[in-house]
């Protein structure tokens, strides 16, 4: 919407808004387990020293940072329905 176009709003945003909390709890569910996954998998290449592991352990350390900051997001997203549902 342009800054130009000054009308004025309806009035049922409040009522008729979406929360997009849910979808967001589901991405970041998938992203947690998936990082987990990934991480087990890259450590136990890592461990197992038939490849170079250097890259293997970087991959691990990403997929590890990823489940990371999936958790914590969904701990984010616990405390705010919390904040909302009374």
């Amino acid at each position: 919407m342009p800054l130009h176009d000054r009308r004025p709003a309806p009035g049922t945003e409040p009522l008729t808004a979406r929360s997009a909390l849910g979808t967001r709890a589901l991405l970041s569910g998938v992203a947690l387990l998936a990082g987990i996954a990934a991480a087990v998998f890259f450590g136990l290449q890592a461990a197992g020293g038939q490849w170079p592991v250097a890259g293997f352990w970087a991959a691990t350390a990403i997929c590890a940072a990823v489940a990371v900051i999936a958790a914590v997001d969904l701990w984010v997203i616990r405390r705010r329905s919390r904040d909302t549902n009374p």
